[in-house]
């Protein structure tokens, strides 16, 4: 069993770092983003001068080898400012984990140095208009023809569709063998992707999502992962690896939120005294703080089991317990956040708003919370 997570003097310095550099140069620009709901190439830009798009990277491949720990503290500090720039950085990581566990070498050697070093982006196309939850009931298909696979069908709620060079495309090989006959590709967009709807979101409007569609596409035989109808079991042990920096992005909306809060209440007055010599204010303010740093706890258990191996298999429990209180907490955190500003909180003047908007998908993305309690209650029946 992981022991309980205690912050090395590197990794506090690794966040004080990134919470200036996220201060100085990412927080200025959090409201245009989403007011314009357009990606930011300049903040992409100033985290690739940071090397943050290589921190979670094994060093053979042009990356950092920081812990997965590291990694969700750097997600936390973006967040904590600008949860579409956080999730900038996350995207391209998830791509990342199935070339990097069940790739061969060649495809290593291909795709993560270009991810490691920002000259190229990921994206991970999973989901379908009927296919959420219910992955095995995807539509995409893809075709063996010779040395290539001819890929059909469509993929929606694709984070960075259209902005990413390499998606990491699930399809079924086999459509009458369910979730056994879903395999798992390495698809550039010069193979002949094109992008559909883009969406007009509530919430971390600065990350692009959209339609990926495949019709005609014709990938290598040599970029599939894995062997034909191992790509259900590559989605699902994937998102056990990246549900923590879920949890991690949730516990930065969060963080902010009660930074911001904390600062408007110290020094608005009503009744002729600041509002944080209310009794009432300073309980909500503290059971606030409580359930973030619960949840912060939480996450950092499951970055310990990734980087551990999950020697014990508790990861997908452990996982979905962080993803769904970290979440679930973002949410609340967030709500209370806004009454303790009142109409300030309510309205684009202040951050509150925003952050309230972009905490909301953080329970749906990566698997909704109910599905997360689905699987915790799973492993405890199962046990």
């Amino acid at each position: 069993m992981s022991q309980p997570i205690t912050l090395s003097a590197e990794q506090q310095e690794f966040r004080a770092a990134v919470r200036q550099f996220a201060e100085n140069k990412i927080a200025p620009r959090a409201a245009e983003l989403d007011r314009t709901a357009a990606y930011s190439w300049e903040n992409f830009a100033d985290c690739r001068a940071m090397e943050l798009p290589a921190l979670g990277i094994p060093v053979e491949y042009g990356g950092s080898g920081a812990d997965s720990t590291t990694q969700a503290i750097m997600v936390e500090e973006l967040a904590r400012v600008c949860a579409s720039t956080a999730l900038t950085i996350l995207i391209s990581r998830l791509a990342t984990i199935p070339i990097l566990n069940w790739g061969s070498d060649a495809l290593k050697q291909r795709y993560v140095p270009r991810i490691a070093s920002g000259e190229a982006q990921g994206s991970y196309c999973l989901s379908e208009p009927g296919a959420g939850s219910d992955v095995a009931s995807m539509q995409a298909r893809a075709v063996r023809d010779g040395d290539s696979y001819v890929l059909s069908g469509m993929k929606s709620w694709i984070t960075n569709a259209g902005v990413s060079d390499i998606y990491i495309v699930f399809a079924k090989t086999d459509p009458d063998a369910g979730s056994r006959g879903i395999s798992c590709f390495v698809v550039e967009r010069d193979f002949g992707l094109t992008f559909g709807k883009m969406e007009d979101k509530l919430g971390v409007r600065g990350s692009p999502t959209g339609e990926v569609i495949l019709e005609g596409a014709r990938v290598p035989v040599e970029n599939r992962i894995g062997s034909e109808g191992e790509g259900f079991s590559i989605a699902m042990n994937t998102l056990n690896r990246s549900r923590p920096t879920i949890g991690a992005q949730a516990v930065g909306i969060a963080q902010g939120a009660i930074d911001q809060a904390v600062e408007y209440v110290k020094t608005r007055e009503q009744f002729g005294r600041p509002i944080a010599d209310l009794q009432g204010l300073q309980f909500m303010l503290a059971d606030m703080a409580m359930k973030t740093e619960a949840a912060r706890g939480l996450v950092y258990r499951a970055t310990a089991l990734i980087d551990e191996g999950d020697p014990s298999g508790e990861l997908p429990k452990i996982g979905a317990m962080a993803k769904c209180m970290a979440s679930d907490t973002a949410m609340e955190v967030t709500t209370n956040a806004i009454q303790l500003l009142g109409g300030y909180g309510y309205v684009k003047d202040f951050p509150m708003e925003r952050y309230f908007r972009d905490a909301k998908v953080t329970q749906i993305y990566e698997g909704t919370n109910q599905v997360q309690r689905v699987v915790i209650a799973r492993r405890l029946l199962s046990s």
